[in-house]
């Protein structure tokens, strides 16, 4: 485990986040995409969060009031659904609970532009996590994106993700072989944690996403807590493809085990694997 000496943030504050959510099953409210659904819901289960998916307009304010956290993802876009994000959004920032957005295929389509620019008037997020043609895209940088794979690394995308937090005074959280979490007081985590089988199983980004809404919910630190959510994540994947490696079989096994070692890793696990330098 590598740790900055400076640091305040330590390795059992990370863990602790992880037990916190595990003992306190948060309510995240997702307004997510169609192909990702699944995962996210079971993901949050694992690590012991509380998921609920409700997008009517009738509804969704209501459902924002008793939820802890908001996430909103953008991948099947569709008016009614920009209307259902816009709706939460402005009720969850009347609440006060954290929104975390992922601006999935952004710069892709001018329509995925404007959706996120709209979202940004509403409210601006808690925390933005995405690959690095993303955040550059969403930080109105020139890059091109091709779909939801990144054509640029997260370190091209560090300037821009620092302007997007100050933008919203918030966490931008930038994902790649090496995962950047700042924030707008100049705060820098760095991940060296995760699998490339990771990027083979549809809608682990987008699951991370919403297990950074449940960590937002027990933790009022948005930076911490963000580093503590893409930290299990990051480890459980890890995991989760050495233990499908072993047993000479792949990704279909892999996506199981994920679920497993988000439910099941321990402390000791987790501080031994970690890789995390901060400042």
């Amino acid at each position: 485990m590598a740790l900055s000496n400076q640091s305040l943030l330590a390795a059992d504050d990370l863990w602790s986040d992880i037990l916190a959510v595990r003992n306190g099953s948060p309510l995240v409210h997702s307004i997510t995409n169609w192909v990702v659904m699944n995962l996210n819901a079971n993901v949050l289960l694992a690590a012991g969060a509380s998921p609920v998916m409700a997008h009517a307009h009738e509804e969704v304010q209501d459902m924002v009031r008793i939820a802890q956290a908001l996430v909103l993802n953008i991948g099947t876009l569709e008016p009614y659904w920009v209307q259902s994000m816009t709706l939460a959004m402005v009720a969850a920032k009347a609440r006060g609970i954290p929104v975390v957005l992922d601006p999935v295929g952004a710069g892709a389509t001018p329509y995925r532009n404007q959706t996120l620019e709209t979202l940004l008037e509403a409210g601006h997020p808690t925390v933005i996590r995405g690959n690095g043609s993303e955040i550059m895209s969403t930080a109105n940088a020139a890059i091109k994106t091709r779909g939801v794979d990144s054509s640029a690394s997260a370190n091209d995308a560090l300037d821009a993700a620092q302007a997007l937090a100050n933008r919203t005074q918030g966490v931008v959280s930038v994902s790649g072989e090496t995962d950047h979490i700042l924030d707008a007081h100049g705060r820098m985590a760095r991940l060296n944690n995760g699998h490339v089988w990771m990027t083979r199983i549809t809608g682990v980004g987008c699951s991370l996403t919403a297990l950074i809404g449940a960590f937002c919910a027990v933790q009022p630190d948005a930076w911490r807590a963000t580093t503590a959510a893409m930290a299990l994540m990051s480890i459980a994947g890890e995991r989760a493809a050495e233990q499908a490696q072993s047993q000479g079989l792949g990704v279909g096994t892999m996506a199981a085990l994920l679920l497993d070692n988000l439910q099941g890793l321990t402390q000791s696990e987790f501080l031994a694997r970690l890789k995390l330098d901060l400042g």
